[in-house]
């Protein structure tokens, strides 16, 4: 399904992904402001531009350097538009480079970290920004000298031109990064762009979305067309279904598969949220010793998620060829998936892994695809999901990956390994929902690591496994910090881990955060 089209002069902010890292975040933060925003790649900038006929545009970060001959090409032509451009980093350096400035290697002028900016001028883009506060930099180039038009605003040491801009064309630029929060006024920065210098309204709502998603899954599905989706009684799943759902009733049919890699009490939860409260037309196939006879004898992450990948595609398109009349697959993929899958919009963003619900329709299903929540995030889906009126259990739900219990058990994924961990990863979410504290996390789950450890039970020496805890917090997934549960719930935690299931011989915490570790440990 396409993105949203904004149409007239305020139609949120064009995004020119040259590669950065966190291009993702600077979405996420003009999205925070209440205004929609849009990635791109430079090759098809104005391509796009034409189409969403945005308000504001801004350059992102980048690896390269823009003097190298296979920079990331974006037509100059895009300075004509008209509209307020904001360079970030490779961004100010390429607006430098196509304005009369220059841009060198910096050597000595490197910066990478937090550096203090001493702001010379302290009206718009730099408005109620403290001065010397704190800037994440990371650049190896510098602009050498400003093209006609320009003017300092803001300077570090040793970056003369930390902060620049040409009010009359309303170009400006920042050699540092506004969307990372070790920036102190990054978000004030945007804010003053967005919502000051581009004057761009602040009408992006998803929870005011559910109308116009359901009649655009109307419009692509047509009066008569058969959806067939896989349900796996996730939030974004869900959400999708029930929006789908709405829009074309019992003309949608969901496959729940289970795979035997689940969690306590998942699969009732489906049958009875779905088929009975919402009176979906629902299928649950139990695929577990398949799924675990093509995982025996694997231990590489990746293999383990390709593997889960490619059998739930299999059982999930056998179940769909029955679907004669359906001519048309239903994901609940994100906008996340999409970039961490596929390196941002086809731009030069690493993979970070594998996402079963991304890329991997097999051609010979031949089946349309219909993705209403493609372009949001998760907390935008949870919001979408609250105006469609599901439960909030299911709503703030936290996320469950797609390979399940795969990628929390580390090793070689068989059902002795897999109880324990279930049984674990159950008594982790009584305790933290028993308390309140879900609302504080992003996810919180247990771990089975395969190190056996010296142990003492029953005043007999025991040899058994590792179960970790993990619990983090986070607003999208890109970034997350670890967390730390009350004293005394974690011991209650680790007493019922170790008294209750068998095959732990201690209980660990993980308080490592996004980057440079990843939420899950596989």
């Amino acid at each position: 399904m396409s993105e949203p089209h904004h149409d007239g002069p305020s139609g949120g902010v064009l995004i020119v992904d040259f590669g950065a890292q966190y291009c993702q975040l600077i979405a996420r933060r003009v999205r925070e402001l209440g205004v929609y925003s849009r990635i791109t790649v430079p090759e098809r900038a104005m391509f796009t531009f034409a189409h969403m006929r945005p308000a504001a545009v801004i350059l992102s970060g980048g690896p390269r350097s823009v003097y190298e001959h296979d920079a990331p090409a974006l037509d100059p032509a895009i300075l004509q538009k008209g509209v307020p451009v904001l360079g970030i980093c490779y961004g100010l350096q390429w607006l430098a480079q196509h304005t009369g400035g220059e841009v060198t290697p910096a050597r000595a002028g490197a910066e990478y970290g937090r550096t203090q900016l001493h702001v010379v001028d302290d009206r718009d883009l730099l408005a109620a920004v403290r001065q010397d506060g704190i800037v994440w930099m990371s650049h190896g180039d510098k602009v050498a000298r400003l093209g006609p038009g320009f003017e300092v605003l803001a300077r570090s040491e040793p970056c003369p031109f930390a902060v620049v801009g040409d009010r009359t064309r309303r170009f400006y630029g920042l050699q540092f990064h506004p969307e990372v929060a070790h920036t102190e006024d990054g978000a004030a920065m945007l804010r003053n762009f967005v919502l000051g210098i581009a004057r761009c309204r602040a009408d992006w709502n998803p929870g005011n979305l559910v109308e116009q998603k359901v009649a655009a899954v109307r419009q692509l599905v047509g009066d008569s067309g058969e959806v067939v989706m896989g349900l796996s009684g996730g939030v974004d799943s869900s959400v999708a279904a029930v929006l789908i759902h709405r829009a074309i009733g019992t003309r949608l049919h969901c496959v729940f598969v289970d795979n035997g890699l689940l969690r306590a009490g998942e699969r009732e939860g489906v049958e009875e949220l779905f088929r009975d409260h919402y009176h979906m037309d629902l299928e649950v196939v139990d695929a577990s010793e398949r799924f675990l006879g093509e995982l025996k004898g694997v231990v590489d992450p990746e293999a383990k998620r390709k593997i889960v990948g490619k059998v739930f595609v299999d059982v999930f398109r056998d179940k769909a060829r029955q679907k004669r009349n359906a001519k048309f697959l239903g994901q609940g993929t994100l906008y996340p998936d999409v970039i961490e899958s596929v390196a941002a919009h086809g731009g030069a963003t690493s993979t970070i892994k594998s996402h079963h619900n991304v890329g991997g329709l097999p051609k010979d299903l031949d089946l349309a695809l219909v993705e209403p929540l493609r372009d949001l995030f998760k907390d935008e889906v949870r919001a979408l999901g609250r105006e469609l009126g599901l439960p909030a259990t299911l709503v703030l739900r936290q996320p469950f990956p797609g390979p399940g219990l795969a990628v929390r058990c580390l090793g070689e994924v068989t059902r002795q390994k897999l109880e324990p961990l279930r049984a674990a990863d159950r008594i982790v979410r009584e305790e933290v929902e028993a308390r309140g504290l879900e609302r504080g996390l992003w996810q919180y789950f247990a771990v089975h690591v395969p190190q056996k450890t010296v142990g003492v039970k029953g005043d007999a020496r025991v040899y058994e496994d590792v179960c970790v805890l993990r619990l983090v917090s986070s607003q999208d997934a890109m970034t997350a910090d670890w967390e730390l549960l009350p004293v005394d719930v974690l011991k209650r935690i680790s007493n019922r881990i170790l008294n209750e299931v068998k095959g732990f011989a201690r209980v660990c915490l993980d308080i490592s955060s996004k980057p440079p570790a990843t939420i899950e440990w596989e």
